[in-house]
C-alpha cells in the first residue's frame, strides 16, 4: 500500500493519498483543499485516482470533492449517516463558519462489516458515531485512517450536532484499541500516533 500526507486549507487538514502499488488505482482521503495538488501528487507516485473516500461529512474535509470529481471522474464514498451533509451547508456546517461548500453527492457508502476495495486492497471499515452520526475509521496493514474520531492526545469535538462524547469514547475503546498498540493512527489533524500511545497517556480516554 502506498500512502502519503498532506496538510491543506485553512485549519490544515490530513488529507491522505492511498494507493494499490499492483493495480496504480488511488485514493483521496478527505480533500480538504488544493485538488490540483493531491491529483499532481498522486500522478507523481504513478496512481489514477479512482476514489475520493470521506471519513465524515463536516465541510472541511469534503471541501474539494467536487472539484476532485470533476478533474478525475473519481467517485465518492461515505458512510450513509453522513451522505446528506455532502449536499447540505448547514448539516455540513460550512455556512456557520465560511462560505457555503457544497460536495456532490456520493457514488457508494463505507459500510461496517464489508470491506471497501482500493485495487487489491482491502479495508476494513470501522463506523464509530460520536464527532458525526457516520464518522468511519479504515484500517489495513497496521494503519488506521481515523479522520477526526481520535488524535494524538485528543478525540474529535463532540459539541457538533449529531455528536456524542459516551459513542464516541466507547467506540474508540470498543473498535480501535482492540486493534492492538502497534497499529498507527493516521487522524484529520495533527501528527500521526499509535493505539498504544493512545491506550497509555490520552486523557480522555483513562
Amino acid at each position: 500500500m502506498i500512502i502519503r500526507h498532506f496538510e491543506v486549507g485553512p485549519i490544515l487538514v490530513n488529507s491522505y493519498i492511498l494507493g494499490c502499488e499492483k493495480s496504480g488505482i488511488g485514493a483521496i482521503v478527505d480533500p480538504g483543499d488544493e485538488a490540483e495538488m493531491l491529483i499532481s501528487q498522486a500522478q507523481k507516485m504513478g496512481l489514477r485516482v479512482e476514489q475520493i473516500i470521506n471519513t465524515h461529512g463536516h465541510s472541511d474535509h469534503i471541501a474539494v470533492n467536487g472539484e476532485v470529481k470533476d478533474l478525475t471522474r473519481a467517485k465518492i464514498f461515505i458512510h450513509k449517516l453522513d451522505a446528506d451533509m455532502l449536499t447540505d451547508s448547514a448539516k455540513n456546517l460550512s455556512v456557520y463558519f465560511w462560505h457555503e461548500i457544497l460536495s456532490p453527492p456520493a457514488d457508494g457508502f463505507l459500510e461496517e462489516g464489508k470491506s471497501h476495495r482500493l485495487g487489491e486492497i482491502e479495508f476494513t471499515v470501522l463506523h464509530v458515531p460520536g464527532h458525526s452520526p457516520g464518522s468511519v475509521c479504515l484500517t489495513a496493514n497496521d494503519i488506521v485512517i481515523a479522520g477526526d474520531t481520535i488524535f494524538a492526545g485528543s478525540i474529535g469535538r463532540t459539541d457538533f450536532p449529531g455528536g456524542s462524547y459516551d459513542l464516541l469514547v466507547q467506540g474508540i475503546k470498543e473498535k480501535i484499541f482492540v486493534l492492538g498498540d502497534n497499529y498507527r493512527i493516521l487522524p484529520g489533524h495533527g501528527p500521526a500516533t499509535t493505539v498504544g500511545q493512545e491506550r497509555r497517556s490520552n486523557p480522555f480516554l483513562r
